[in-house]
């Protein structure tokens, strides 16, 4: 995982706003320090025989950026993610960023659509990123329209930099601030 980037710039100012405005100053990480990553828990228990793909994906993101950690639920949890494999095209259904169903849909697989690309694709759409097809192999988001002989499963330097930017932003807000409550958008 990259090094975690420091804010000591945006957590004063932070802190400077909070004590203007009479609220706590207490909820940034101090300036020195590095903040955390957003966790977001996946369970691939219904992902069958892609299990593997899935957990490969995961791997690849949390190679990929530092805001946010990818990470299988622990056992009775609630994943913010689950993952399931079915006979349709592969999809992800969001619900807000970082939360939502991925569907490891056969079709796809039996086309010739390599597994861990689809896992890391559709993995992105879960942490906020958008289909970008038409588009050539270097980007994971180009899907499909990448054709079968693409089997590239890494984001490329703008779409690391798009999910740095939605957890960066997530990570900003002083703890117990809630995130904009999202739509289901159904993405394939």
């Amino acid at each position: 995982m990259h090094s975690h980037t420091r804010v000591p710039a945006l957590a004063a100012a932070l802190a400077a706003a909070a004590t203007l405005f009479g609220g706590p100053a207490h909820a940034q990480a101090p300036a020195d320090q590095p903040l955390a990553a957003r966790v977001v828990t996946y369970d691939a228990g219904a992902s069958a025989e892609f299990r593997a793909a899935v957990d490969r994906g995961a791997a690849i993101w949390n190679e990929s950026v530092d805001n946010v950690e990818l990470r299988p639920v622990a056992s009775g949890q609630r994943a913010n993610i689950r993952i399931l494999a079915d006979d349709g095209w592969p999809r992800a259904l969001t619900t807000s960023l970082g939360n939502g169903t991925v569907y490891i849909g056969r079709q796809a697989v039996d086309q010739g659509y390599n597994t861990v690309r689809i896992s890391a694709h559709e993995l992105g759409h879960i942490l906020g990123l958008p289909d970008r097809k038409p588009g050539p192999c270097t980007s994971l988001m180009s899907g499909s329209s990448a054709g079968v002989a693409c089997t590239n499963p890494y984001p490329n330097a703008a779409e690391k930099a798009e999910v740095e930017g939605n957890f960066g932003a997530a990570l900003a807000r002083p703890a117990g601030t809630p995130g904009t409550p999202g739509t289901v958008t159904i993405v394939d």
